[in-house]
């Protein structure tokens, strides 16, 4: 079992930037791949980005492709997602998730695991 936690979250204007982090205990967190999801009002769930077990791979959605990055310090248990050039419509709650697989696409949402999330606002 391993639990995730959130952190990073908060009201950035557009333009902006902000870093996530998604904090495991638990477990060895390099024994699995990572994937932050978000989620706004009314809305399903999203794909992001995604981040196999050693950081080697990684896949993001179109709509944050050249904006956001994901990266992985396993001696740390943590994975981040860098958000530059933030907009409106980013605004949502994020969320991780973990996966004994080595690697997910962002087409895949099938994960073990999940955090409980935190919120993303950007103003205009």
């Amino acid at each position: 079992q391993v639990q995730l936690v959130e952190s990073g979250g908060g009201l950035v204007q557009a333009g902006g930037s902000l870093r996530l982090s998604c904090a495991a205990s638990g477990r060895t967190f390099s024994r699995y791949s990572v994937g932050w999801f978000r989620q706004a009002p009314g809305k399903e769930r999203e794909s992001v980005a995604t981040i196999s077990k050693s950081g080697s791979s990684t896949s993001y959605s179109d709509s944050v492709k050249g904006r956001f990055t994901i990266s992985r310090d396993n001696a740390k248990n943590t994975v981040y997602l860098q958000m530059n050039s933030l907009k409106p419509e980013d605004t949502a709650i994020y969320y991780c998730a973990a996966d004994r697989s080595y690697f997910h696409t962002v087409t895949n949402y099938e994960y073990d695991y999940w955090g409980q999330g935190t919120q993303v606002t950007v103003s205009s």
